[in-house]
């Protein structure tokens, strides 16, 4: 690998292709994230979701006027003539299609969560990540919010027995369910609780959406959000000693940039800092999660 990563991006629908970007290739940034630079992006967009074709042109003309990003005519070019891609599309429903696509240029890649927008769609990505031997990480950037890391880091000697998390919990018709913001509260969730849950329950109730995973070990752990948002992440994290509160919104570091570190050491080094099948968990554990819903039963993992 060079020095110098030449960065494409796949999917400008997302504010996060422009906030990567600014970390990347601005150096004057105060967390600025060296070792590579975005130089082409192929924008992409979904036709049949209104949030991904209103932004994808806009982000693409400010990624060329201010960062002189390339625009590219189809996610391959991106793949040729970079050494790492970013595959940030907003619609979970594509990452497949695309991921297939840029497998065979043999790059390392990152798919912005989630991963995929069901199990079955998640595991044909996985299946092919391992088959070809092309390094591929996903999670959301809140797993790697300061306030929440620095938390977990204080405490480790004291074992976990659960945590209690909230957030918006907003919903796109074309994104199943939780897939859609929930995927940052299961991911502040598997960050504190690891991997093990062993089922799931959801529910309902007014504006508010609740989900309570019980692992394989005894240990309980709940999210709860709010269609309508209005109230920052935040988490109450119980050990066997003590609990502490966890507002994510009180450390200046953005989660991208926390993220978007692991990302380029994965880059060079070919190892994800997120295992798949801890990945495929989480997506399991989100489909779970609409199944319960739905049905008003709890579900097996």
């Amino acid at each position: 690998m060079p020095e110098r990563l030449r960065i494409g991006i796949v999917g400008t629908d997302t504010s996060h292709s422009i906030a990567f970007t600014e970390l990347l290739n601005d150096r004057s940034h105060r967390y600025h994230v060296k070792g590579g630079e975005v130089v082409m992006a192929y924008p992409g967009g979904s036709s049949d979701f209104e949030l991904s074709m209103s932004r994808v042109a806009g982000f693409a003309e400010r990624l060329n006027r201010q960062f002189n990003v390339k625009l590219a005519s189809h996610p391959e070019q991106v793949a040729a003539e970079c050494d790492a891609v970013l595959l940030l599309s907003a619609d979970g429903r594509v990452h497949r299609e695309q991921f297939e696509t840029l497998v065979p240029y043999g790059k390392p890649i990152f798919i912005d969560k989630p991963l995929a927008c069901d199990y079955k769609e998640a595991a044909a990505i996985a299946r092919l990540a391992e088959s070809t031997g092309v390094s591929v990480m996903s999670a959301s950037a809140l797993r790697y919010a300061e306030a929440l890391t620095k938390q977990l880091s204080l405490y480790e000697d004291d074992p976990v027995l659960g945590m209690d998390g909230y957030g918006p919990m907003y919903m796109e018709p074309t994104q199943n369910g939780y897939f859609w913001y929930g995927i940052h509260l299961a991911e502040m969730l598997y960050a504190v609780m690891g991997g093990g849950c062993a089922s799931v329950e959801a529910s309902a109730s007014g504006d508010q959406e609740t989900i309570v995973g019980r692992w394989s070990n005894g240990t309980v752990g709940t999210v709860r959000g709010s269609r309508s948002g209005g109230y920052p992440f935040a988490a109450a994290i119980h050990r066997e000693r003590r609990s502490s509160f966890v507002q994510i919104a009180d450390e200046e570091k953005p989660f991208y940039a926390s993220l978007l570190e692991r990302v380029m050491k994965m880059f060079e080094t070919g190892v994800p800092d997120v295992g798949m099948d801890l990945t495929l968990e989480i997506i399991r554990f989100i489909e779970a999660a609409n199944e319960s819903k739905a049905s008003g039963k709890p579900v097996n993992l």
